[in-house]
């Protein structure tokens, strides 16, 4: 089954290159099946880049879905056109009222303050909590991880002496679980953080469950709610030339980067980047919306609790 998107939406052309089966809106109205409602609050500075993203990850289920996009009232992104985000995106306000089978929020450049301080917090935790009564199952990527773990548990978060920047070997603690259906004992994620949430803190707390960890990177992936909630510290979605982007980016600009490890071909940056964390990237996107958002969604939308 193919993605439902808006119309024109920039990704529709990028992934349709890549051989992904998309259709817009005028399509999908020909359909006579409900689809997954998944809505997507994208965080992230490059609007687009993050879009086309996690589409891509979200496009290797079966089943049809239907993607909206939701922004805060609270922040004007400064990255991003203002007619995109006029055309594709909807504030909280405005879908307050609606229920959705999957969520999505994403990490955010703000993780090196203090939560309080974020301009938009209040908002976030708005939709926090508006989520927990309207969506079937949430990701929380990177700061929204982090957030969301202080929000509902109480977990803080600690600075790093330096960037969590590159690809780490991760392994799964709970492999008989469904978000780990086809998974090997170990895998890759991509990781650019400068904070990070400590295992001790998780454990302290019964209602989590640490389902996934580094000895690298640390905290990965924790579960809560019976996988309502699941809180991912690294970027599975990112594309095989995100952190070369972000690396030459800040090269030269910023006292604190340090080449991504595991990335490049013999660790030369002058050398491609190597990609070995996209198959395990689409079996877990594919098992949480099978295992976790349409086989635990009623039938009828408006009757999630």
């Amino acid at each position: 089954m193919p993605l439902r998107l808006p119309d024109r939406l920039p990704a529709i052309d990028i992934l349709k290159h890549e051989n992904i089966f998309v259709m817009d809106d005028s399509r999908a109205h020909s359909q006579d099946i409900r689809p997954l409602r998944i809505v997507i609050l994208n965080l992230m500075p490059l609007k687009i880049t993050t879009e086309t993203d996690l589409i891509r990850l979200l496009s290797n289920t079966p089943l049809q879905l239907d993607i909206n996009f939701m922004k805060l009232k609270s922040h004007t992104p400064k990255n991003t056109p203002i007619e995109h985000m006029m055309m594709f995106y909807r504030d909280f306000e405005s879908m307050r009222h609606e229920k959705f089978d999957g969520m999505i929020i994403t990490g955010a450049p703000v993780e090196t303050m203090d939560y309080e301080e974020v301009t938009y917090w209040d908002e976030i935790v708005d939709i926090f909590n508006w989520a927990r009564t309207h969506v079937t199952s949430t990701l929380y990527i990177c700061w929204a991880a982090q957030a969301g773990l202080y929000h509902y548990y109480g977990v803080p978060k600690y600075p790093l002496p330096k960037k969590m920047f590159g690809i780490f070997e991760q392994r799964t603690l709970q492999p008989q679980m469904s978000i780990f259906r086809g998974f090997d004992d170990k895998f890759m994620m991509p990781h650019s953080r400068h904070t990070e949430v400590r295992a001790a803190d998780i454990l302290k707390h019964p209602e989590l469950s640490l389902i996934a960890d580094s000895a690298d990177s640390g905290v990965c992936i924790v579960m809560a709610r019976g996988g309502r909630e699941f809180f991912i510290t690294g970027h599975m979605e990112y594309a095989p030339n995100t952190l070369d982007n972000e690396y030459r980016r800040d090269f030269g600009v910023r006292n604190d980067v340090e080449m991504p490890v595991n990335y490049y071909a013999n660790n030369d940056p002058g050398l491609h980047p190597v990609v070995t964390w996209r198959a395990h990237a689409n079996l877990f996107y594919n098992n949480w919306i099978n295992y976790y958002v349409y086989q635990e969604t009623p039938f009828d939308i408006n009757k999630i609790e």
